[in-house]
């Protein structure tokens, strides 16, 4: 009898425990379902209702413009080798969409006179950016007479990193009695009205011209300008608000702003890449990429062809690089032999601008391979020219990538594909005309996103950086708004008094 009923309470257990599992299943499955349903895609909301409307409007449009793109035109065939790229649902856009982005080709700008972002810029003196130019200011003023003379910015290899000029000269424009009708951006005079606090510094100028010290100086003119620099910006009440995160400065020339970088981290860097930098310092989250100004000129009523180009690879420039441009020495021994190929050294020196400008013009494809640093201007003399870009960098990050893609007119390659043998040749050999004229075209249409001038003129580089800078602000207030939510409990009682420290205090 005992065992009967052991034997009954056994099997009685065995069911508990079985209806145990099944319950406690069932509710984990059900957990998992609700939490990967909380952190799915979120819901739309009426930026209307949000602060500054209009920037966030100007931000949705020029990642509609994005995503719109593939409606637009046909795709090409995807040619990237450094990114695998998944297909992803496209979505519905109406009638008059499709055709403002058609008229952007394919990437939205602000162009309906409303101004979207406001800038407020530090009145430095002007050692710090027109001065370099050797402009003298007319009495109390520190800055230039535009609607008198513009000065003029030095050429060469100078101009390849001069977006700092071309920013500054578009902020002053917003100032004129007739301002240019474009305008992504506009000056105002109290900083509590503005989106970006701008820091005009000529950075990459100054890194050019006064980074030699001379046999009387202890550090150079360059040093010294960013010590003054750091030490003016710092005690701005602006800074002192926000800890500078709100704050903008273009560093475009790798090496410039070396010491100041360190001290100004927390603003946003306009750069030509973060080779050189650490990735607490500057990262593609915090900070922007600007492409370089191109040297060669543009190709003006292009009506090449395919066969129109004989050349199928084209590269001149520096062979031996330190750093990751080994590659460039490899590549040279691997296709200085093709008969169809243009690989040799090059500069600027004996009209070398003019004659990689003729070789551009006559090529199908145009290597861009690492160097000292991931970035180079080749890629956007390519673009200039309307030969195809051949990318050969697997760290480098490219402008306006959130709203542009790249695989419509350019070829990207990992460093280990380009290095086998044959690899290069074959690629870009089994791209026919059908192909390459697709992607020519769209090289002609993305073309204007990449001028630099003055005045500014719609959805050139001036508007498409500015555009870029408006798409960080919402991530900028919500990192400052973040910081202040304990900014009570940092009270601080001295001899009776209670003080509030600023954000800056306790970053």
């Amino acid at each position: 009898m005992a065992e009967r009923q052991a034997s009954s309470l056994a099997v009685n257990t065995r069911k508990s425990l079985f209806c145990l599992f099944i319950l406690t299943s069932t509710l984990f499955i059900l957990s998992w379902f609700f939490v990967l349903r909380s952190t799915g895609s979120p819901h739309f909301i009426d930026h209307k209702l949000l602060p500054n409307s209009k920037l966030l409007a100007m931000i949705d449009n020029g990642i509609s413009g994005s995503e719109s793109q593939n409606d637009v035109e046909p795709s090409v065939g995807n040619r990237s080798i450094l990114v695998d790229k998944e297909e992803e649902e496209k979505p519905t856009i109406s009638s008059p969409d499709k055709e403002a982005s058609q008229a952007n080709n394919g990437v939205k700008c602000n162009t309906n006179g409303k101004v979207a972002l406001k800038v407020f810029m530090y009145d430095l003196p002007p050692e710090f950016h027109f001065g370099l130019l050797d402009w003298k200011p007319q009495g109390r003023s520190v800055w230039p007479d535009l609607q008198t003379k513009v000065p003029a910015y030095p050429g060469g290899l100078n101009l390849q990193h001069s977006i700092e000029y071309w920013l500054t000269l578009d902020i002053l424009a917003s100032e004129l009695p007739n301002p240019p009708n474009v305008r992504t951006a506009i000056r105002v005079r109290n900083s509590s009205e503005a989106d970006i606090i701008f820091i005009p510094f000529f950075s990459s100028l100054s890194y050019n011209r006064f980074s030699r010290i001379n046999p009387h100086q202890k550090k150079s003119s360059n040093k010294l300008l960013q010590d003054k620099l750091v030490k003016y910006v710092t005690a701005q009440q602006e800074w002192k608000i926000s800890g500078g995160r709100d704050h903008l400065i273009v560093a475009h020339h790798p090496n410039s702003l070396l010491d100041g970088r360190m001290k100004l981290w927390p603003a946003t860097f306009i750069l030509s890449d973060f080779g050189r930098y650490p990735p607490n310092i500057a990262n593609v989250e915090k900070d922007i990429i600007a492409p370089y100004k191109h040297v060669v000129k543009s190709y003006v009523n292009d009506s090449s062809t395919f066969d129109s180009r004989p050349t199928l690879l084209y590269f001149q420039g520096a062979i031996y690089r330190k750093d990751g441009g080994f590659v460039r020495q490899e590549l040279f021994y691997l296709l200085q032999d093709e008969k169809d190929v243009h690989f040799t050294f090059g500069s600027v020196q004996k009209d070398g601008i003019k004659k990689a400008s003729q070789g551009m013009h006559t090529s199908k494809f145009c290597l861009n391979i690492a160097g000292d640093t991931p970035s180079s201007n080749r890629l956007f003399d390519a673009i200039a020219s309307h030969c195809v870009p051949v990318i050969i960098s697997d760290d480098i990050e490219l402008p306006y990538e959130d709203v542009l893609d790249y695989s419509e007119f350019c070829i990207f390659v990992r460093t280990r594909d380009a290095l086998k043998k044959n690899f290069l040749v074959n690629l870009t050999r089994s791209i026919g005309m059908d192909e390459w004229t697709q992607m020519w075209r769209r090289l002609q249409e993305v073309q204007k996103f990449y001028e630099f001038q003055y005045p500014s003129k719609e959805g050139d580089a001036v508007q498409m950086i500015w555009q870029a800078v408006a798409r960080k602000v919402p991530a900028i207030r919500m990192k400052l708004n973040k910081s202040r939510r304990f900014s009570r409990s940092y009270v601080r009682k001295e001899k009776g008094l209670s003080r509030i420290p600023s954000p800056s205090n306790f970053w």
